[in-house]
């Protein structure tokens, strides 16, 4: 069974703040929606979990976020081949996505980031909502 490959996070940042992300330093992060764009070589579904829990050491740019930020749902896409930067691409080149943070999750590849901004939630995202179980994970925000 194939357990790696390529997501999208879909957040939400109730009220703006500035958070600390890590060695990137201190940012404003305006109220609205985010989607993190990630990749797992194995251990797709533990990652994933991961993220969802809200008792975790900080080690990613993503874990800074989220424990200021409400995580709506996820997109998972089962794949060995690299293609995490193609499709965060596709979600930067959206009309309404903006860049907060450069290099947030992309401290790896030539991408400006990982984490794409939009005011409104988009709507174009289907992703996967909180089971019960992961409701009792979820960062309060």
């Amino acid at each position: 069974m194939m357990d790696s490959g390529v997501y999208h996070l879909l957040i939400f940042v109730r009220s703006g703040r500035h958070i600390e992300i890590g060695r990137l330093g201190r940012y404003w992060f305006p109220r609205g929606y985010y989607v993190y764009t990630g990749r797992a070589k194995k251990g797709l579904q533990k990652r994933l979990e991961r993220h969802w829990r809200h008792d975790k050491k900080r080690r990613w740019h993503i874990d800074y976020l989220l424990h200021h930020a409400q995580l709506m749902g996820e997109k998972k896409c089962l794949t060995r081949a690299e293609r995490e930067c193609l499709l965060n691409g596709r979600i930067l080149r959206r009309s309404n996505a903006q860049v907060i943070v450069k290099k947030f999750g992309a401290s790896d590849c030539l991408c400006i980031t990982h984490l794409a901004y939009f005011s409104h939630r988009p709507r174009w995202l289907h992703v996967k909502r909180a089971t019960r179980r992961k409701k009792t994970m979820l960062t309060r925000a």
